[in-house]
C-alpha cells in the first residue's frame, strides 16, 4: 500500500494531535540486560493462580458443557456480578447486582465512562502524578487534562477547590469528570483521608461533577487503619467506582468492573458494545464463589508487605539524604523524589547500566512534570532481586549528584 492510499487523514482530530505519540503499554519497553525491572506493576509470578483457575475452567465446562462457549454463557456468567456486588457491600457500599457492570479489564471500564460523559472541549480533573494509562486514554476524547497537586496525604482538594472557584468565576468549563485514586494511589503510594474524600463529594455535588474513583488497589492493605472508599461515602450517585481483578487474580483474566446507580449503568451497558467474554467471566465467576479468592488474599497481601518493607529498607540503606520517598500502606508503588537537579529520565540509562530500570516521573503527568521522580514497584520481583535494584539505583543516584557537583 503505498502514501496515496493513506487513510490517516480520516482518524479524529483528537487522534491526529497525538499521531507519532506514545502509546499506552510502551513502558513496557524500558529494559535493559541483566538489570531488575521495578517498572512493572504486575503481580510476581508466582501468585498466578494457574492451577485454580484451570479447576474453575474444568468445573464450568462440566457444569455448562458448550453452553460455556456461546454468546451469553451459561449459569456463571450471573455469578460474578452478584459476588461483585456482595463485596462491595461487605466495603460498606450499597449494592445490588443491577448496579455492577462487569468489563473487560478496568481500562476499558474508564474508556467506557468517558465515552458516557466527555465531548471534545470537556475539562477532566485528574491528580499530578495519576496512572499513566488513564491519560493516554483521556487525550483521545480531545478534552482538557488538568492535574492537580498530590501530597502525603493523596490529592490537594484544597486545590481542586480553588480551581473551581476560578472556572466558575471566568466562565471556563466545570469538568464532567475528576478521577481520582484515592487508596494506595498509583504513582504515589498515598491515601486520601476520610476528611478529604468528602469535601471532595461536596465539591462534585456544588459544581456538578461525577468522580471517577479507581480503586484498582484498594484490597491490598498491609498496614494501618481502613479508610472508607468513595463509593462507600457517596449519598448522592456522584461517585462511579472501577475495580479490577488484575491484582488480586491476575491481569490476563481482563476482568473489571464499575459501580454505579443503576440507570446510569444501564446506560453504561448499553454503549459497551460487546460487553465482556463470557467464558473468562464465568471461570473468574466459579473462582471467586468457590472460596479460593478469598482463601488468597491474605496470601498476597503478606507477600507484598514483605517486599514493600524490603523496598523502603533498602532506599533507607542505599539513597543519599538529599533524596525521599512515600511509604505507602499498601498498593504496589514507591514515588522517589531525587535530589535536586537531577532527572530521572536522563538518569536512566545509566541506572539501567548500573542493574536497575524504573518510570521516570514525567510518564505521569499530563504537562511533563515531575522530572525529579521515578516510579518503583515492589511487586514483581523478588525480596533479592529488590536489594540488588535498590543499590543500583543508589549507585546511580550517587554518580548524578556527583556529576552535578562537577558540573557546578
Amino acid at each position: 500500500m503505498t502514501d496515496e492510499t493513506t487513510i490517516e487523514h480520516l482518524f479524529t482530530e483528537p487522534i491526529r494531535e497525538s499521531m507519532g505519540g506514545p502509546s499506552y503499554g510502551d513502558w513496557r519497553s524500558i529494559s535493559a540486560p541483566d538489570a531488575v525491572s521495578l517498572s512493572y506493576g504486575f503481580p510476581y509470578p508466582d501468585s498466578l493462580p494457574n492451577d485454580q483457575l484451570i479447576e474453575a475452567a474444568e468445573a464450568v465446562f462440566e457444569a455448562e458443557g458448550d453452553q460455556a462457549l456461546q454468546y451469553g454463557g451459561g449459569e456463571y456468567v450471573d455469578r460474578l456480578a452478584a459476588d461483585v456486588a456482595a463485596r462491595a457491600r461487605e466495603r460498606g457500599i450499597d449494592c445490588t447486582e443491577s448496579e455492577v457492570l462487569l468489563t473487560n479489564g478496568a481500562t476499558k471500564a474508564i474508556d467506557t465512562i468517558c465515552r458516557a460523559f466527555l465531548s471534545p472541549g470537556d475539562a477532566i480533573f485528574v491528580e499530578a502524578p495519576t496512572f499513566m494509562g488513564a491519560l493516554t486514554l483521556f487525550e483521545n476524547f480531545g478534552v482538557e487534562v488538568a492535574g492537580f497537586p498530590v501530597d502525603s496525604d493523596g490529592l490537594d482538594v484544597d486545590a481542586v477547590a480553588a480551581a473551581l472557584r476560578g472556572r466558575r468565576r471566568e466562565g471556563r468549563p466545570i469538568p464532567k469528570l475528576l478521577y481520582t485514586i484515592p487508596t494506595f494511589q498509583n504513582p504515589t503510594g498515598t491515601t486520601m483521608p476520610v476528611e478529604r474524600r468528602r469535601r471532595l463529594l461536596e465539591l462534585a455535588a456544588e459544581y456538578d461533577f461525577v468522580v471517577l474513583e479507581d480503586d484498582a488497589y484498594g484490597q491490598l492493605r498491609y498496614d494501618g487503619e481502613d479508610v472508607p472508599t468513595m463509593k462507600a461515602i457517596d449519598e448522592e450517585g456522584r461517585v462511579l467506582q472501577v475495580g479490577t481483578f488484575a491484582k488480586t487474580i491476575a491481569p490476563g483474566v481482563r476482568t473489571g468492573w464499575i459501580l454505579g446507580p443503576e440507570a446510569v449503568v444501564g446506560e453504561l451497558a448499553r454503549i459497551d458494545a460487546g460487553g465482556t467474554n463470557t467464558f473468562t467471566r464465568s471461570v473468574v465467576g466459579r473462582y471467586c464463589t468457590d472460596g479460593t479468592l478469598d482463601s488468597t488474599v491474605p496470601e498476597l497481601r503478606a507477600a507484598y508487605e514483605r517486599r514493600r518493607d524490603r523496598m523502603l529498607e533498602a532506599l533507607e540503606a542505599s539513597m543519599p539524604p538529599e533524596a525521599s520517598w512515600t511509604e505507602p500502606e499498601g498498593g504496589f508503588f514507591v514515588w522517589v523524589e531525587l535530589p535536586p537537579g537531577i532527572d530521572a529520565d536522563r538518569m536512566l540509562p545509566e541506572a539501567a547500566e548500573e542493574g536497575v530500570t524504573y518510570l521516570p516521573g514525567e510518564f505521569f503527568f499530563p504537562d511533563d512534570a515531575g522530572e525529579r521522580c521515578l516510579r518503583l514497584s515492589f511487586s514483581h520481583v523478588s525480596v533479592a532481586e529488590i536489594d540488588r535494584a535498590i543499590e543500583a539505583l543508589g549507585r546511580a543516584t550517587r554518580s548524578a549528584l556527583a556529576a552535578r557537583s562537577a558540573d557546578d
